[in-house]
């Protein structure tokens, strides 16, 4: 009898997680769309930049002399 018990109580919480589990997904997927279109916003941004300053920026960068 405590094996039966034990079995129903196993089925409810695998159902129960099922229904939190479809809810926490879904949550998740919304905050990673929402970082990848921040994300995506950062970059286009720093295209911007580097397209008006690219030749200010790859002068910063260039080692003079042996440095």
């Amino acid at each position: 009898m405590p094996k039966e018990q034990e079995q129903k109580r196993i089925q409810r919480r695998e159902h129960g997680a099922g229904a939190g589990e479809d809810a926490g997904q879904v949550r998740a997927s919304e905050r990673a769309e929402k970082l990848k279109e921040e994300m995506d916003e950062i970059l286009d941004e720093i295209d911007a930049v580097l397209e008006e300053n690219a030749e200010e920026f790859v002068k910063s960068y260039v080692q003079k002399g042996g440095q």
